[in-house]
């Protein structure tokens, strides 16, 4: 057995996976397949992206909540006694000019340094999280698989079987797409205007353009999203009166209902979305960006559901470790 602890730092969220990896009785070597057993898994807003797509820094006080949650991680890390440690860094850190500020800060407080990962190998890991236990199980789902992980900066598309066949990150993700979008004199418009849906409708279809360049979208069978705003939208859907992982883990979600959540939360305001029982504070200005996203992918494709997946790239960055 070995204990292990990812971390996940993005730009609207800094996650936490401890494990234990242990391999199946009778296997053995570097090849062997492992078990995972989650042993604790948190999330903490901490918008370290804040600004970095008009500025292209990292502001002090967005790093000052990333390295206050960091804290509270080694702390947990030393307690469950995980001895293998990997933290990656994605699309803030990959856009800012004083990621060294970040990195520092990071060693200092972890002892390991961020891995500022790019945009490919998170899909690779995003992928492997989601997937490893779709073959499995009580419900079966047709390959390929489409793993769309919407991120507060980016979104990744993987398609693949048990492997990545195709994988491309592009620059839209539910915190940028605020900012761009809906910010006005320091300010979200509550709620956006049709012009304002508009074009961050607009934003999405050009990146997925680029994406299709690369993925062969149309070509997937199965739709899973992950992160924040897909299964957001699905407590949303599923009617839950609080945030259930069990419940949303694996829901299929059909397209009608992903754009009736979508349409309510476009046109609600900041105090009708807080008051959603399920919507995290940290999420309840960039959610309706983020679910226009999922829609729009959903719609592109032809997915008639979204299979959501509660596993993405921390047990992608935890099997990594085994």
């Amino acid at each position: 057995m070995t204990r292990v602890a990812a971390i996940d730092c993005g730009t609207n969220s800094i996650r936490l996976l401890v494990a234990d990896l242990t391999a199946p009785d009778g296997a053995s070597g570097a090849g062997a397949p492992c078990e995972l057993e989650e042993l604790d898994r948190r999330m903490t807003i901490v918008r370290l992206g804040e600004g970095v797509d008009r500025t292209g820094r990292l502001a002090p006080k967005a790093l000052e909540r990333t390295f206050a949650a960091c804290r509270e991680y080694a702390e947990v890390i030393r307690e469950l006694g995980a001895g293998r440690v990997r933290f990656a860094a994605t699309s803030a850190s990959r856009d800012a000019e004083n990621r060294e500020d970040f990195v520092r800060g990071v060693v200092d407080i972890l002892g390991v340094e961020p891995e500022v990962i790019t945009g490919d190998q998170e899909a690779e890991f995003s992928f492997t999280g989601a997937t490893r236990e779709l073959a499995g199980g009580a419900h079966r789902f047709e390959e390929p698989y489409l793993v769309v992980d919407i991120g507060g900066g980016s979104t990744e598309f993987v398609v693949g079987e048990d492997h990545v066949r195709a994988a491309r990150s592009v620059d839209i993700g539910c915190v940028r797409l605020t900012e761009r979008h809906l910010v006005r004199d320091g300010r979200i418009s509550d709620p956006p205007t049709p012009g304002q849906v508009g074009a961050i409708k607009a934003d999405i279809e050009a990146a997925l353009d680029l994406a299709e360049e690369t993925v062969p979208l149309a070509e997937a069978r199965t739709l899973v999203g992950l992160a924040g705003s897909v299964t957001t939208v699905a407590a949303i859907a599923l009617g839950l009166t609080a945030y259930d992982p069990a419940a949303i883990h694996h829901s299929r979600i059909p397209l009608d209902q992903v754009r009736a959540t979508t349409d309510r939360l476009l046109t609600a305001t900041h105090t009708e979305r807080a008051a959603i029982p399920v919507m995290h504070p940290g999420r309840t200005d960039v959610i309706g960006a983020g679910a226009l996203v999922l829609l729009s992918i959903m719609e592109r494709t032809g997915a008639e559901e979204v299979v959501v997946s509660e596993h993405d790239i921390l047990d992608g960055l935890a099997w990594s470790l085994a």
